[in-house]
């Protein structure tokens, strides 16, 4: 799986919890935030940078509307750190970029 897929698997989740946390949907996404995800999904295809893509908020190029990633700065605020309870193994990869440490 390439950096734009894992990003994409990333902020798909985050947007989940999010909605299931703010929105108290169980399941399917409400309409709001599935039209958020699909935007983010839509912008990480589009990412000139591609595989050698780094973090949105250190990128020199801001591709999301300002609306967008107002939503998206919310949603990652709140998601971010509950991401250590509901999807650790996700966030620790997040967190070293896909390199794993092994502790001998």
């Amino acid at each position: 799986m390439g950096k734009i897929e894992k990003e994409k698997r990333i902020v798909g989740r985050m947007i989940h919890l999010y909605c299931q946390k703010k929105h108290h949907t169980v399941g399917n996404l409400c309409r709001d935030c599935e039209t958020l995800k699909k935007y983010a999904c839509e912008r990480l295809s589009a990412c000139q940078f591609k595989e050698l893509k780094t973090t949105c908020k250190a990128c020199s190029v801001h591709c999301y509307q300002k609306d967008k990633r107002n939503d998206i700065r919310r949603v990652m605020k709140f998601s971010g750190p509950r991401m250590l309870l509901y999807y650790p193994l996700d966030l620790l990869k997040h967190f070293l970029g896909g390199h794993w440490i092994i502790l001998l």
